[in-house]
């Protein structure tokens, strides 16, 4: 296992590493000199880090490929906020020194506790032909083992072992919820179409070194497998309904909502318009979430761009955070408020103690207008003086002893 991750940049800064990567990207650039240098995204389970290679170029460059194994020594910094290794030395790894857990990441929840999640939910459909169909598909063992393992893409969202499933999941739950308030959707299609969905991206994804397209990935896209997966297994059940399949059908090759999104059709009817925003929800929601993990050791709130959604984010949490350690700063240095002046110097003098003058309550403070009504208090005008605040405090609260004269 690998003594050092992605991750663990913030520890190292400045610091010299040696670690083992896999190459997401390779690429040849020219300096302003003319020279040739590598620019490389190095990857392993905890993220993607940009390398630069500036000196030694011409033997690396034919040394590895993209999606190369590679061992590396070089500087760990920050450039523009972002961190970057700087890389001296680089070889490719024998196939005897890698493991492939440490490359490839993957979902931190039980992915049998998802798996039964969703079999729970297909036990609560209430219509038999999507209920049998959908169990034709839980119950092939290939199906189960490639769902539970399958990435739910190369890289916009849920792209890592294990993704797929959790997004369908989480997918399951808010569709679960939205029909709630929407009694015109049926649930059953609405799930089974949750559940189809992506299925394709078990044949159009490779992930057993970084997650690539497969060949027929490549040629045929996911829906197209989708629709072969699912008239597969709609020849299993017996007289299952033309109308459910054609619904089925639309509800795959629409779910991606535009036509510039890659979609063949728009939604047209409440299961699918639901099926596309959901779906698209999630995603961005687990986009944004990778996102905030992946800079969490950033000071500012601020993420960098971000290219699924086309805009940088900005981390609300870390934001009222420290907006409130600012607020906590800011009332600590603030003055003592009059009102609390005064009743932090609020002393009640004994009327043995007091002088004739300081016994009379009719005296006027100086610079204040007598009162028309004996032993009143002075004009309540607003104070404009912590110190006439004070005063004013003080004069409210003298106590005059029973057989005082005035």
């Amino acid at each position: 296992m690998k003594d050092f991750y992605i991750c663990d940049c913030s520890r190292v800064e400045n610091q010299t590493i040696t670690s083992l990567f896999v190459v997401a990207v390779k690429q040849v650039k020219s300096k302003k000199s003319g020279e040739l240098y590598l620019s490389l995204v190095l990857a392993d389970r905890s993220g993607q880090l940009q390398a630069n290679m500036w000196d030694n170029v011409n033997d690396a460059i034919s040394a590895f490929d993209q999606d190369d194994f590679v061992k590396v020594k070089g500087i760990v910094h920050k450039y523009n906020g972002r961190w970057q290794l700087t890389v001296h030395k680089m070889r490719k790894l024998g196939e005897s020194e890698i493991d492939y857990a440490d490359y490839i990441p993957k979902t931190s929840k039980d992915v049998d506790q998802l798996w039964q999640t969703l079999c729970d939910y297909v036990e609560t459909f209430q219509n038999p032909w999507l209920k049998a169909l959908l169990k034709e598909f839980i119950s092939d063992p290939a199906i189960v083992t490639s769902y539970k393992t399958a990435p739910a893409a190369k890289s916009l969202h849920h792209a890592f072992v294990g993704g797929l499933l959790d997004h369908v999941v989480s997918l399951f739950n808010i569709c679960d919820l939205a029909v709630r308030n929407y009694p015109q959707v049926n649930r059953d299609l609405l799930l089974s179409g949750a559940f189809l969905h992506d299925i394709g991206k078990l044949h159009e994804l490779a992930y057993q070194r970084s997650i690539a397209y497969t060949t027929k990935g490549q040629l045929l896209g996911h829906m197209i497998i989708e629709l072969e997966m699912l008239h597969a297994k709609i020849a299993l059940v017996p007289g299952f309904p033309d109308e459910l399949k054609l619904l089925l059908e639309h509800m795959i090759i629409s779910h991606h909502g535009q036509y510039e999104f890659g979609s063949p059709k728009l939604p047209m009817f409440p299961e699918a318009l639901m099926l596309h925003y959901l779906d698209d929800l999630d995603s961005k929601m687990e986009s944004m979430r990778a996102q905030f993990e992946r800079e969490a050791d950033l000071e500012t709130p601020w993420t960098g761009y971000n290219s699924s959604l086309a805009r940088p984010l900005l981390n609300t949490k870390k934001f009222l955070q420290k907006e409130s350690a600012g607020s906590r700063a800011a009332e600590a240095a603030r003055p003592m408020s009059t009102d609390a002046a005064g009743e932090a110097n609020h002393t009640v003098v004994p009327a043995d103690s007091r002088t004739s003058s300081e016994n009379s309550d009719s005296q006027p403070e100086a610079g204040e207008p007598e009162s028309t009504t004996p032993g009143a208090l002075p004009s309540e005008k607003s104070a404009t003086t912590a110190f006439e605040a004070l005063q004013r405090k003080f004069e409210s609260h003298k106590v005059t002893a029973v057989g005082d004269k005035t």
